[in-house]
């Protein structure tokens, strides 16, 4: 049965530049749709989160090291330092070259974080535009746990921001994007129960809600047999629960320490640095199965059948085979750009290993979110934030394997009111089919319009000719003069004609229904691309004979930093071009080479190595 809510996000993210939030209830299957995304994407993409426990479950980095971003508030419109971007050419490259960030868990970004990205994403992307050009998909579920604000940094905040919340970002607003809610629920199949659940999620809970929630209040309840794991809402009682159950137990206590290997910072520690453990322990998978053969699974309870000082055995709570635990391993990893392929790759700054266990009489409700569970006992009476309640009931499968501890108050079930408006709002505006395709249309005209854009040229051009002007107009005045006359053909051979060019393309992407394959299209467009490959190549051996004096160091590598600006782009348009003047315009095959261009060194000694290569073939 097809997904239509998925489907669409997929095309949006893929065949689109809009800004996509994608959400749905607990168990629609977002982190499914990462996972997939990631397998197939074309376009070039890094994922990010905003702790290092949500990045590593994510398989990404956190944002904060992504962009080096300063911890603490960020006050809107603030300038970052210099010292702030000292990142490697390569780093520069990789970050300039992406098509689309993810952002996980994006319920627990805060809106002066969102803001803080977008001015770093606009300063290393050279590019004004909101995130520097990037498109953005945040994934998560805003009626799950909020952003952290400490109590002296609130009142701080709401001067500048309607509420914490990542959709109150000055920059988000300055953009369109668009929310699809994923509808269809993978985790719960009772009906009645994803009602109480969705009411509770969506702040219509009343009197019969709440009743019908509190018919599982089983005050004189014992497990018999089954076992439960008991979800609370803060840390300390879990600890609490763990210890005193722990305590009952008569077998020996065995520790087990992990071991670190490279960078690893302790915040985002996934599993206990000491883990203490008994025999007859109740405990929880923390990991899914690294051997493939699906042994176990985060989420998955146990009970701990046999222990010594090198191995764990865990029964399952669901089924009689024993499992031998080994330890497993977490990665601590940043994105760099491999110099031979050019592609975005992960490396490994360090590893966390340990046993993939947590002790689970009791979890608190925010390290139980995005698990499943059978049976469990709830405490949410003390509940104290926003989606709170609604992340623990969302945790079980069933009504009739929910248990609560104390009956639900109605001030547990907490809603933020920005976050009620919000969502209202998102829901009267999701983009049917006909309005996506016009998304589509129009990503194909921006980018077409990028590739025939030749401002950013004239504006690189205009700085080194003032650099010349102002440190050498006495020593190389036949240079400047050169560069002056070419400056007049960058304007009209290049900037004027594409500004004559733009509404041809324009009309004709508007009037065709088949515009991506149009032959008068593809027709003018290809005239259009061979047009300026020719004066882009006469430019390039113009600034390949260029040559300046650069004794002072200073003013040497401002024009050396010019220079190699300048060349970037030329080699950028070049391949561009000539791929559009051979093959025609596609998006997909436009946004490969531009990924790939946009990293290349075009000063690289290419021909040598051709040379090199057809020597070593003879």
């Amino acid at each position: 049965m097809a997904n239509v809510e998925r489907e669409l996000a997929q095309k949006i993210i893929e065949h689109t530049h809009t800004n996509l939030f994608l959400t749905g209830r607990a168990g629609t299957g977002k982190t499914t749709f990462l996972r997939q995304l990631r397998e197939q994407t074309h376009k070039r993409m890094v994922v990010l989160a905003p702790t290092g426990i949500a990045a590593i479950n994510a398989g990404g980095v956190t944002i904060h090291s992504f962009l080096q971003l300063p911890f603490g508030m960020y006050i809107p419109g603030s300038r970052f330092s210099t010292e702030q971007f000292r990142f490697s050419a390569r780093k520069r490259k990789l970050i300039r070259s992406l098509d689309l960030i993810v952002i996980d868990e994006i319920s627990m970004v805060r809106a002066d974080l969102l803001d803080c990205m977008d001015a770093a994403l606009r300063r290393l992307r050279t590019d004004p535009r909101p995130f520097g050009g990037v498109q953005l998909l945040m994934i998560g579920d805003l009626q799950q746990l909020p952003p952290v604000v400490r109590d002296e940094d609130r009142e701080e905040l709401m001067r500048y921001y309607d509420s914490e919340f990542f959709f109150s970002s000055r920059a988000l607003k300055q953009t369109p994007f668009i929310t699809i809610e994923l509808q269809k629920v993978y985790r719960q199949t009772d009906l009645d129960f994803l009602e109480l659940l969705n009411a509770v999620r969506d702040n219509r809970a009343d009197d019969r809600t709440l009743q019908q929630l509190n018919a599982r209040y089983l005050p004189d309840f014992k497990a018999s047999g089954a076992t439960y794991v008991r979800l609370v809402t803060h840390n300390h009682q879990a600890d609490q629960i763990n210890a005193q159950e722990m305590a009952h137990l008569s077998a020996a206590e065995h520790d087990f320490r992990a071991t670190v290997e490279g960078t690893f910072p302790e915040t985002s520690y996934p599993a206990p640095e000491v883990l203490t453990l008994k025999r007859g322990a109740q405990v929880m998978f923390i990991k899914n199965d690294s051997s493939g053969e699906h042994r176990y699974y985060n989420g998955m309870l146990g009970e701990i059948t046999d222990i010594s000082d090198n191995s764990v055995t865990v029964c399952p709570h669901d089924s009689t085979d024993e499992i031998e635990v080994g330890v497993e391993s977490w990665q601590n990893s940043r994105f760099t750009l491999n110099e031979k392929t050019n592609e975005i790759e992960e490396v490994v700054d360090g590893t966390y290993k340990q046993i993939p266990l947590r002790l689970a009489w009791a979890i608190t409700v925010h390290k139980s979110q995005g698990l499943t569970f059978e049976r469990a006992i709830i405490d949410v009476q003390s509940a104290f934030s926003h989606g709170q309640a609604y992340v623990a009931l969302s945790r079980c499968k069933t009504l009739e394997g929910m248990v609560l501890s104390a009956p639900i108050p109605r001030e547990a079930i907490i809603q933020d009111a920005s976050v009620a408006q919000f969502s209202q709002a998102m829901a009267e505006q999701v983009p049917n089919e006909s309005e996506v395709e016009a998304m589509e249309r129009t990503y194909f005209f921006v980018l077409m319009s990028e590739l025939f854009d030749f401002g950013q040229l004239l504006i690189l051009f205009d700085g080194l000719l003032r650099l010349l002007q102002e440190h050498f107009y006495k020593r190389i005045p036949a240079t400047i003069q050169d560069c002056q006359n070419h400056r007049l053909l960058i304007q009209q051979k290049m900037v004027a004609v594409a500004q004559k060019f733009r509404p041809q393309f324009e009309t004709l992407i508007a009037l065709h229904d088949d515009y991506a394959t149009n032959e008068h299209l593809a027709e003018r467009v290809g005239k259009g691309a061979r047009y300026f490959l020719t004066e882009v190549k006469a430019l390039q051996e113009f600034m390949r004979q260029l040559s300046v004096p650069t004794e002072n160091k200073t003013v040497g590598t401002r024009v050396m930093n010019s220079l190699k600006e300048l060349k970037d782009l030329l080699h950028l348009k070049r391949r561009l071009l000539t791929e559009v003047a051979l093959e025609g315009f596609s998006v997909v095959k436009y946004q490969q080479v531009r990924a790939v261009a946009s990293i290349e060194d075009p000063d690289a000694p290419k021909t040598a190595t051709k040379r090199r290569k057809r020597k070593t073939d003879n």
